[in-house]
């Protein structure tokens, strides 16, 4: 199979970006982030999210989502999240493990949360004897594509500001969710009052490379001693800055994003009579309750990718940058196929 629907990793590179990464493969530089590429692509972002932010490239999203929570927290804090989330389901305890605090996991039908759900949790505030609340971490867009509104995440933020938390968003995949809310990163994230944010494109078109963005600069007054303790301090930070650079500054990130959300609405259409799709197609991602028949043939051809053990009949197929409607009709027809 020469399309993967498995995820939005799969995929290759934006031949924009790849060609960025070799026109940084030129003569010496500084190393660690003391270079041009990194200042230009660090204030691409400040106007793009606030001229007062504060940046970190690092290389992955686990890291970037360490290095957000260890920065806000104390080993003694709870932070709270959905129980899809991926810092909580995918990420083999690296935060726990890293920041020392207690996740609590909030159930979720639609892979978000809200301010209610936290309300019984906050009675424990200054007993010695239980985690205090320390932060509060939401996904956009949400591990099963769902989205929240800049209504929900202002509540959110004003929630967690007003019980002494912070608000980190886990952006893997925020330019699909900013593409398809058709607002600004301002408007989604800085204005409703999140404090950090990792932010990424390996998902959308990057070779590999992740940041996080304090949009309240004080609390990243440790980052880069925090990020270095972590082991995401690339010495050639360069080929990461080039890549955000032609990431962002022509629109890329969000071309990208808006083609591959456009996918996942086609295929949604193209098999939404044939199964039932349990989660409102919103972004990039398409999930599918495949009857058990159907799934040993799909695995044959490729189309088999279930991200939850507990029901294997739940498939997650992903667009990508490069997905185009031939993938998607090819997909639509081996599905038709297994159900015969």
């Amino acid at each position: 199979m020469e399309h993967s629907f498995g995820s939005d990793n799969h995929s290759g590179i934006h031949p924009r970006i790849l060609e960025a990464i070799i026109k940084a493969n030129t003569g010496h530089v500084p190393a660690y982030g003391d270079d041009l590429y990194t200042a230009e692509a660090s204030d691409t972002i400040r106007e793009i999210f606030s001229p007062n932010a504060e940046v970190y490239f690092v290389f992955n999203g686990t890291g970037a989502n360490v290095l957000a929570l260890r920065s806000i927290t104390r080993p003694f804090n709870a932070i709270f999240c959905a129980d899809t989330a991926h810092v909580w389901e995918n990420e083999c305890g690296a935060p726990e493990c890293h920041t020392g605090c207690k996740f609590i996991a909030l159930p979720s039908t639609d892979g978000k949360i809200n301010t209610e759900q936290m309300i019984p949790h906050l009675a424990v505030k200054g007993n010695p004897h239980h985690n205090q609340p320390g932060a509060v971490t939401v996904a956009l867009s949400t591990e099963v594509g769902t989205l929240y509104t800049p209504d929900e995440i202002k509540e959110l933020a004003d929630f967690a500001h007003a019980n002494g938390m912070f608000l980190h968003i886990d952006g893997t995949r925020l330019a699909n969710a900013i593409a398809a809310l058709g607002c600004t990163a301002q408007q989604l994230v800085t204005e409703t009052g999140v404090d950090l944010l990792s932010f990424g494109g390996t998902k959308n078109g990057m070779l590999g490379g992740e940041s996080v963005i304090y949009l309240n600069a004080e609390l990243g007054r440790n980052a880069s001693y925090e990020r270095k303790q972590l082991m995401q301090l690339n010495s050639k930070m360069r080929f990461t800055a080039a890549q955000f650079e032609a990431y962002l500054s022509d629109g890329l990130w969000l071309e990208n994003a808006r083609h591959a959300n456009a996918m996942a609405s086609y295929l949604a259409g193209q098999i939404g009579d044939l199964v039932e799709i349990p989660y409102p197609v919103q972004t990039n991602m398409v999930f599918a309750r495949i009857p058990q028949r159907a799934i040993k043939p799909l695995s044959e051809k490729g189309y088999y990718r279930n991200v939850n053990p507990a029901d294997p009949c739940i498939l997650r197929w992903v667009c990508s940058f490069d997905t185009t409607k031939e993938d998607i009709d090819a997909l639509a027809f081996a599905l038709r196929e297994s159900l015969v």
